[in-house]
């Protein structure tokens, strides 16, 4: 029975449990490579696997969690290391007794590097990466590909794309998340299942990080927006260290109790992750068919969403316009400049003035409008949480706004022409994007509304057709300037009415009514209240525009959407009285351009302030305090890891300006706080912490010495006596190399006892590292900072 099929009878799917500790039972020493140590011991894996079987798992993850070029040391491939680890889970599947149906998953894991903007590892680079890995896989004869223990939603996306265009297998995809709600870099687990939902994969859910009780609240936010078989494979608790080995402090009855809830939950495909066993696995294989799997009976809410922010269309939203060089003389000029702080500054004012959704458009004769559409793109969503609207007539510019939008978005737009919707829908389809329908078709815009109706109702049977939603299709009826065609405008809001009969959400471009007349704002303000009245659903206006969002914020206030009047309070007690349009370029504080993430202007003020104060001025009294801001945000959760790390390089542009400054003086004065060694320790090939927490303590200052990744124990201890370091940040992502971290901890402190160490990453939480013998542990980059500005 193919896996979809098993997956449409009311039973439960059984994935296997750990594989980290097996491979430790069967003599895997600490910081050596599972995939290689399985590959060397064929034997040892295929009895692993077979365990498994026969204590009752349908599905067996091969050894091939790390299998990627990146990670894997010299002389080991991609190719034979997935081709020897399918073949010994096929072996195991034949010498196993058990007459459960039995299947064997591709296991891919992150790539171990952070991809742009908060690393250097580009979106195609994983997707090169991952495609490697699927189809060595598809080759070799796996049932399914699952992608899991994700933490950044746009590896994930790189991933999941490499799985569905490279192969026809089912696919499921699982991120990790940790007590706060939230993945390593602010994703929502509501944001990763509209996102990867709608790329077609064929279930999804959580594993890793967290035991059955703290898991539990993600796997319900999963469940409740999930429309797919929802999948969770949770840790055996947390982790201590007893004789050199991580031991994880919850039991097989209690773990099982975890697994009763998953169910009662909704999730239908059940494992382990770390530290579980197949003790584990019977448990729950034996017992599972006398739990009701709980039938998920939801309304479903269309929604867009960037990795940390779900916009629900559940209400009237306001979609940002002002990023469309249409009419707009200074961003035309942007354009032509490749200058997209331009596009960021827009962005971070309309999300200011109150943005729900900002449209993205750059169409212009003469650039390239798709490269310029990447590039716009990644820069504003690297600076805002917002969800974005991807705005072309180009199939080939929406498609690319499409593949590297990190989270869900909406296209603008199809139209009722044939070949617009033969173009635009196949690919709304495969992205699982929201879309806008306008109302126009080869005779043009009609000019009544029934005729608006029936391109609506056309366009929304073949969407329907290709498998779009028609709660995901927002129809737009088409603003038409009023002092040149008075009655058709008014048509417009005929065709709304009309049109949400259908069961479709709607929009309009408002100011689009008012050209050629005067005191435009005036008119502007009064048609987007009839339209609202009317039905609209999604209004495309400048929310720097004070006059239309008293509009939108009465208008619900007037609808009891805003309950109590809270929003309208809020806004309106706290407004300020300033100007709320853009500042001319140069004006905007280094401070702000800091908190913004503004690299190119943070870099022009610097060169501007050094020539009225000194570099000590700008470092302390300026930069650094941005940055205190910008984590104190962070801490709060106002902002996440991306922002972070962007503010972050902006810093580093102002203060490579100082630096380049001091070296032409030759004054020999160093911007240097002190100095701090990191590393990620022997066995592990992990980057990602270490790297985020480098970048912040250089910004903050400090000097840092980056030994890399997989370090021994005596380079660590050689470079702090060497270079006289007083404080020592190590890292490690892996249960088996915790135990190279404390035995470095023991070498530095044998050796150089007045060196402090703090310790971070995935495995570790603060017992563990008092356990091991570090000074601090450090929960975060932000945290990393505090340690050193108490030790140096």
């Amino acid at each position: 029975m193919e896996i979809r099929e098993y997956l449409k009878q009311d039973k439960v799917l059984i994935f296997d449990g750990a594989m980290g500790t097996m491979l430790q039972n069967k003599g895997l020493k600490t910081g050596e490579n599972p995939e290689v140590f399985a590959y060397n011991n064929p034997e040892k894996l295929v009895d692993i696997h077979k365990q498994y079987f026969d204590a009752g798992s349908n599905v067996v993850l091969t050894c091939t969690f790390g299998c990627n070029e990146l990670k894997l040391p010299e002389g080991y491939t991609v190719e034979m290391i997935i081709e020897n680890a399918v073949k010994r889970a096929r072996e195991a599947m034949e010498k196993s007794s058990s007459q459960k149906e039995k299947y064997i998953a591709l296991d891919i894991g992150p790539i171990g590097e952070m991809l742009e903007p908060m690393g250097t590892v580009s979106f195609d680079r994983a997707y090169e990466i991952f495609k490697r890995q699927v189809v060595r896989g598809v080759k070799a004869g796996v049932d399914v590909i699952v992608v899991e223990t994700m933490m950044d939603l746009y590896e994930i996306k790189a991933a999941v794309l490499a799985a569905k265009e490279n192969s026809d297998l089912p696919v499921f995809a699982t991120m990790t998340f940790d007590e706060s709600g939230r993945s390593f870099t602010g994703c929502l687990p509501e944001s990763m299942v509209y996102t990867i939902q709608g790329l077609g994969v064929d279930a999804v859910g959580v594993n890793c990080s967290l035991g059955p009780v703290q898991i539990l609240p993600i796997v319900e936010k999963i469940a409740a927006v999930s429309d797919i078989p929802v999948m969770v494979q949770a840790n055996a608790g947390l982790p201590s260290m007893v004789d050199g080995k991580a031991v994880y402090d919850i039991d097989i009855e209690d773990y099982y109790r975890g697994v009763e809830k998953f169910v009662e939950t909704g999730a239908k495909i059940i494992g382990g992750c770390c530290g579980t066993n197949p003790d584990y696995i019977r448990k729950i294989s034996d017992n599972i068919d006398s739990i009701k799997i709980k039938k998920r009976h939801k309304k479903y809410i269309p929604a867009v969403c960037s990795p940390s922010k779900v916009v629900m269309m559940d209400q009237p939203l306001v979609v940002g316009e002002r990023i469309n060089p249409t009419g707009r003389k200074a961003f035309k000029e942007a354009l032509k400049a490749n200058n997209t702080d331009y596009a960021v500054n827009l962005a971070i004012e309309q999300v200011n003035g109150g943005a729900d959704i900002l449209e993205i458009n750059t169409g212009l004769p003469g650039i390239d409008e798709k490269a310029a559409m990447v590039t716009i793109l990644k820069e504003v969503q690297s600076v805002t949480d917002t969800p974005v609207q991807i705005d072309s007539s180009k199939p080939d510019t929406l498609e690319a706004g499409l593949r590297y939008c990190n989270g869900r978005t909406i296209v603008n737009s199809v139209n009722g022409k044939e070949e617009s919707m033969n173009e635009i829908l196949p690919l709304v389809r495969k992205y699982g994007a929201c879309v806008v329908a306008l109302t126009l078709d080869e005779d043009g815009i009609p000019k009544r509304a029934e005729k608006r109706f029936e391109i609506a109702k056309k366009i929304i049977d073949r969407a329907e057709s290709y498998g779009i939603r028609k709660s995901d299709i927002i129809v737009d009826c088409l603003s038409l300037t009023v002092s040149a065609q008075q009655e058709e405008a008014y048509e417009t809001l005929r065709a709304i009415k009309m049109v949400k009969e259908l069961g479709v959400k709607t929009t309009l471009g408002v100011s689009n009514i008012s050209f050629g007349l005067p005191n435009r704002r005036a008119v502007n303000s009064a048609f987007l209240t009839l339209a609202l009245g009317a039905g609209l659903d999604l209004a495309i206006i400048n929310p720097n525009d004070e006059r239309m969002m008293e509009a939108m914020m009465s208008y619900k206030v007037l609808r009891n959407i805003d309950s109590g009047c809270t929003e309208y309070i809020k806004r309106y007690s706290e407004m300020k009285q300033e100007n709320t349009t853009s500042q001319s370029k140069g004006d905007t504080p280094l401070n702000i351009l800091v908190e913004r993430g503004i690299k190119d202007e943070a870099k022009e003020k610097t060169i501007e302030m050094l020539k009225n104060h000194d570099e000590h001025y700008i470092l302390d009294e300026i930069l650094i305090p941005a940055l205190d801001e910008v984590g104190k945000r962070y801490e709060k959760g106002e902002i996440f890891l991306p922002q972070m790390i962007q503010s972050a390089e902006a810093v580093k542009a102002s203060l490579n300006v100082i630096k380049e400054k001091l070296a032409s003086e030759n004054t020999g004065d160093k911007v240097s706080k002190g100095r701090i060694i990191v590393a990620t320790v022997q066995g592990d090939i992990h980057d990602i912490g270490k790297n985020i927490v480098k970048i912040m303590l250089e910004n903050y200052g400090y000097e840092v010495v980056d030994l890399g990744k997989d370090v021994p124990v005596e380079k660590v201890v050689d470079t702090a006596e060497k270079e006289n370091i007083k404080l020592v940040g190590l890292s490690a992502l892996m249960t088996t190399t915790v135990q190279s971290m404390k035995d470095t901890i023991e070498a530095l402190k044998t050796r150089l006892p007045d060196v402090k160490v703090f310790v971070g990453g995935a495995v570790l939480t603060e017992d563990y590292a008092k356990e091991i013998g570090a000074d601090y542990y450090s929960k975060d980059a932000k945290s990393a900072v505090e340690i050193a500005k108490i030790n140096l």
